[in-house]
């Protein structure tokens, strides 16, 4: 391998002023599931190691254990006026994100800035650099409201960047379209992984001018020569015949997702043949490839704070010792001819089946709610539910959202309004048709969903546009939302004046409670 002794990290702008550097430390290692009992004091040690690499940035999360507690342990300890390295007069750079649970129905400022505050106080800092928000359910309102109070605190300058995590493109646009001051997305993206760059995420980006930060790049140590040739783990074991860990196990989903073992091992062997012709470790030609994509500012790479540091760094840097040529690409692209997509866009493995977490599911993330069994019961008795968002017009107009019957369920005619007590906010998705349509169907989805449904059992919806020229955009949100959902309902759209001139959609629509349980059979004319 080269000598990498003078090898120093490309560096990139986010936001406008924050220069990072393009391999970002991630700290999900420090997290149970990985390593138990971190000695803080010992890790914090490590710090320098990378910081003396130029890798000065650390990624890391309210709930990875004690990540946060390790870089307030070197920022307390490493004065930036001491003497010594030049490490030690450079403070680490601290990206951390907000996941708060969807659950809690509180959504004051007040919430908003203690969560914020506490990460301040474990980090040991008076910004943030970048706050990333992790949304667990597009249906649940709570994140308008964070969001809201993220930006005032950006405002009050307790946060210097606001970013997403795990957000597909059509909220992304939805949330940038209503004026949020977002500046990166924190996604899965790797030589299987593909959904940045087959979707819509890698353009919009470039277009909106927000950063992608990457994770899974080397699909939790997959990508290395360690795993070619090799056969599959079994579940519940790695090579060695140890429980494998959480990235491990989580990544494992991913290869099945794209197309199992063998499907991976041929894009291996081709990285593999890269790795050889540039003289760099395969997960360089990994890395290398994601920071190659347009949109992407930085890779994630897990680092685990230890004696090892210094090997890994320098194992790391040499991503950045070659390029890909023409040859080199083609290479791989053959190699994914095998793979298969994975579903959906990036993100929606935490908010629809398959589940590629570590559980395999979302137990560690969210609680069912209670309310469903009172709804169950309501309908055994054949009562009639009818659902109120607590919108101020329901009381004035006397209507609810939705109304179920039976098996049947209709929904209001719906448009962008904010949530309620999102005062500074006039309607979701701004200007946009195509984000209003977003917001809109999210609500009609958390109505099906309050009364035990789900967008699969629509069989209808009437679409009512402002202006004919929105039809496309518009229709092609309406489209995305009900592929997601597996049905094609039937459908009317027309034009017509709405009442509030912000509006430019309003969607109504039916449901019919368990008429796709028995699957679809659709015919053609």
């Amino acid at each position: 391998m080269r000598d990498t002794n003078t090898l120093r990290p490309e560096r990139t702008m986010i936001g406008g002023s924050l220069e990072i550097p393009r391999i970002l430390n991630g700290l999900w290692q420090l997290a149970g599931g990985h390593d138990q009992d971190v000695d803080i004091a010992h890790a914090s040690g490590f710090i320098n190691t990378l910081i003396d690499r130029d890798l000065d940035c650390f990624d890391m999360a309210d709930h990875y254990g004690d990540a946060e507690l390790v870089i307030g342990h070197y920022n307390r300890s490493s004065s930036p006026s001491s003497t010594g390295t030049a490490s030690t007069n450079r403070r680490p750079i601290a990206f951390t994100k907000w996941c708060p649970p969807e659950a809690d129905s509180t959504k004051t400022f007040a919430q908003a800035e203690a969560a914020i505050d506490l990460a301040l106080q474990r980090t040991q800092q008076k910004q943030l650099a970048l706050l990333q928000y992790h949304i667990w359910d597009y249906t649940n309102d709570l994140y308008i409201h964070n969001l809201q109070h993220l930006t005032r605190l950006h405002s009050s300058s307790k946060i210097a960047h606001i970013g997403l995590t795990n957000t597909d493109s059509a909220h992304l646009a939805m949330l940038l379209d209503t004026g949020f001051p977002i500046v990166t997305n924190q996604v899965a993206c790797s030589v299987l992984d593909r959904r940045v760059v087959r979707g819509r995420m890698s353009a919009l980006c470039v277009e909106r001018g927000v950063g992608l930060l990457c994770y899974g790049t080397l699909l939790g140590g997959f990508v290395s020569e360690k795993w070619l040739d090799a056969p599959e783990p079994a579940a519940g074991a790695d090579s060695s015949s140890t429980a494998l860990n959480w990235s491990l196990r989580k990544y494992l989903r991913f290869i099945h997702a794209a197309g199992g073992w063998q499907a991976f091992q041929v894009v291996l062997k081709a990285l593999d043949v890269v790795a050889r012709k540039h003289n760099v470790p395969v997960a360089a030609v990994a890395i290398r490839w994601v920071l190659d994509i347009p949109a992407v500012k930085a890779v994630i790479v897990g680092t685990r704070l230890n004696a090892d540091s210094e090997a890994h760094a320098r194992q790391t840097l040499l991503a950045f010792s070659f390029s890909l040529d023409d040859e080199d690409r083609a290479l791989v692209t053959r190699a994914q001819d095998g793979l298969q997509d994975i579903p959906g866009d990036c993100g929606d493995e935490y908010r629809r089946p398959p589940y590629l977490t570590a559980a395999g599911d979302l137990s560690h993330h969210i609680k069912p709610s209670d309310r469903t069994k009172a709804v169950r019961e309501a309908i055994a008795k054949g009562q009639r539910i009818e659902y109120l968002t607590g919108s101020p017009w329901e009381p004035i107009c006397g209507y609810c959202r939705a109304v179920r019957i039976g098996s049947r369920i209709h929904v209001s005619g719906t448009t962008a309004n904010p949530p309620r007590d999102a005062s500074t906010l006039t309607c979701i998705g701004g200007t946009s048709a195509a984000s209003q349509t977003v917001w809109i169907l999210d609500i009609i989805e958390g109505s099906l969903k309050a009364l035990d449904a789900s967008m699969k059992d629509i069989v209808r919806t009437r679409v009512i546009l402002r202006n004919s020229k929105d039809c496309e955009a518009v229709s092609q949100e309406h489209g995305w939302k009900m592929k997601c959902a597996g049905i094609l309902p039937a459908n009317t759209l027309i034009q017509a004046g709405l009442y509030e001139s912000q509006m430019l959609v309003e969607v109504e629509s039916w449901a019919e409670v368990g008429s796709a349980e028995g699957g679809t059979l659709q015919i053609s004319a």
